[in-house]
């Protein structure tokens, strides 16, 4: 591959992410104004579709938060995906923590850290994430410290990265003192917030993104 080439292939993966974060954001009015067909434009660089979808409020958290949700669309790439998440109503200068799991509520199985997400003075955020996000995304531990089967992982769930910030705000009635959970990279986070438990817990909405 020539440096020309390499250069262009750069510029159009560019491209794509600023597509896809941009038609996120529309979805949910937070942007003025996005490209039209932005998404369709950016599913162009590989074989499937774009894919998008919401975050819901998990368990308990619509009486604390009742204007929490979320947005997701999936970009699928020729090698790997791009995933752009925008979330909103949350509390002001707020920090969370994004894993790809399982099931979507508890237990929630097998799970993989992402990224963190931080929501501004409005309670917005958004965080574009490359990866397989897509009906292929599966751990497996074939020995070591642990050993299970390939394991398929098609929803998100979204934590509070603060323990205290969701036990301030009441998200955990009769609760006499924060609860931790190992959901951020500290392993010493909160309760989940959002979670895709919309669908089933067999059928995730990664499980509809095809590359």
């Amino acid at each position: 591959m020539t440096f020309k080439s390499i250069c262009t292939r750069a510029m159009a993966v560019t491209a794509v992410a600023a597509g896809a974060v941009a038609a996120s954001l529309s979805l949910t009015g937070w942007a003025s104004a996005a490209p039209v067909n932005s998404v369709a434009a950016a599913a162009g660089s590989g074989s499937g579709s774009a894919v998008s979808f919401g975050l819901i409020p998990s368990p308990g958290i619509k009486s604390c938060l009742p204007h929490a949700q979320g947005n997701v669309t999936i970009v699928p790439g020729s090698l790997n995906d791009l995933m752009a998440v925008s979330i909103h109503g949350m509390p002001a200068n707020s920090d969370f923590d994004l894993f790809v799991i399982q099931q979507p509520n508890k237990p929630f199985g097998v799970s993989w850290y992402q990224t963190d997400i931080h929501a501004d003075s409005h309670g917005n955020g958004f965080v574009t994430v490359r990866g397989v996000f897509d009906v292929e995304t599966f751990s497996v531990s074939p020995g070591g410290t642990t050993t299970f089967a390939p394991t398929h992982q098609y929803h998100l769930g979204l934590w509070f990265n603060d323990p205290n910030l969701p036990f301030q705000l009441g998200c955990e009635p009769g609760a006499t003192s924060p609860v931790v959970t190992p959901f951020n990279g500290e392993q010493h986070a909160g309760i989940q917030v959002l979670n895709t438990a919309q669908f089933p817990v067999n059928a995730g909405p990664l499980s509809q993104v095809h590359r």
